[in-house]
């Protein structure tokens, strides 16, 4: 676990390494050590969106006379988006943050977490504003077996390598890409299946409350990814073989659960979405996920760039441009723009 103050920390700078680095406990951002994660700040800040802004009462009527199998895929989305975003929360300052000795690093967390905690109000707005029986949603993984094992496979990895990560920097990788796989793996079938029924012209509201959500979610993986790389580039005898494979099969069984899932929600059938395609759409995302890390795809046949996408629509549909209308109250709403180009996400 870090120091809160390190007198020890050399003048002019930072800390000495994102790993067991000395640092004042000043946040000195003329002194940075990684300005990747400054940039990466300032992006966060400039993507502040509050989810009252976004109008749903179209959604609210709407949801009532949707098909019986749109009904169900948008509540068990909304169920398990729910529980993931609650849970990394919680995890990002309690599993993370305490053994990142890099300030910059440190605020970048800060601020995951509080865009977790208001991801929880955005579902608390939709579910409020839409569903019938509001404790239904939320209490969906007591009585949906397929629910409740993606939870508890999240939270027992996230607890295993929680509990080790403080005394072990191997278990701290572990925890990394577990990170990146929820982040960048396990909510995109929740995602791509809102744009589906948007697509139809269905739950438009809903579709733009999300998009909000996954711009912020790809800042979360953008920045796992390189506190990833720079923890490996400083420490690079921790990335034995055996600790590759063992984060290869991590991503593999991720996969696995999320395909599995993805099939669940879409089986009594939506327009757009077939358990197939889902399946090939998360192969995809692990290839662009392991990729960034390692250089290397797991599904070969699938590909990882834009064009080798299965779902050829979700890029353009959850694109992030400069400027874009919030078309149900007729607000522009404005993405700031940094150096970080975020858009193939």
């Amino acid at each position: 676990m870090k120091k809160l103050f390190d007198k020890d920390c050399p003048v002019g700078v930072t800390t000495t390494s994102l790993l067991h680095g000395k640092t004042s406990g000043v946040i000195n951002l003329n002194g940075l050590k990684y300005p990747w994660a400054y940039n990466l700040w300032e992006q966060m800040l400039g993507n502040t969106w509050f989810p009252k802004e976004v109008g749903l009462t179209a959604d609210s009527k709407e949801y009532h006379v949707l098909l019986p199998s749109e009904k169900n895929l948008y509540d068990k989305v909304l169920a398990q988006l729910i529980f993931m975003d609650g849970v990394q929360t919680n995890n990002t300052q309690d599993h993370v943050n305490p053994w990142i000795t890099a300030p910059e690093i440190n605020m970048c967390l800060a601020r995951q977490a509080m865009e977790e905690a208001l991801h929880s109000q955005s579902y608390a707005v939709m579910v409020d504003s839409i569903s019938i029986n509001t404790s239904a949603i939320y209490e969906m993984w007591r009585q949906d077996s397929e629910l409740f094992e993606k939870n508890n496979y999240i939270v027992s990895i996230y607890e295993k390598y929680g509990a080790l990560a403080p005394s072990d920097d191997v278990a701290k990788l572990y925890m990394l890409v577990a990170n990146q796989c929820l982040e960048g793996i396990f909510f995109y079938s929740g995602f791509a299946a809102m744009y589906s029924l948007a697509r139809n012209g269905k739950m438009l509201g809903s579709s733009q409350m999300i998009k909000f959500i996954q711009r912020d979610e790809v800042t979360h993986l953008s920045l796992f990814k390189n506190i990833f790389l720079s923890s490996v580039a400083e420490y690079p005898h921790l990335l034995t073989p055996e600790v590759k494979e063992n984060i290869k099969k991590i991503f593999l069984d991720a996969v696995a659960l999320e395909v599995k899932w993805g099939k669940y929600i879409t089986r009594e059938g939506v327009f757009g979405l077939s358990g197939d395609l889902i399946e090939l759409f998360i192969k995809f995302l692990a290839n662009e996920r392991y990729f960034d890390l390692f250089g290397e795809l797991l599904y070969p046949e699938v590909g990882y760039q834009v064009k080798d996408c299965p779902i050829k629509w979700f890029h353009s549909y959850s694109k992030f441009n400069d400027q874009r209308t919030n078309f149900f109250e007729g607000n522009v709403v404005n993405y700031s723009k940094g150096s970080l180009d975020l858009d193939n996400f």
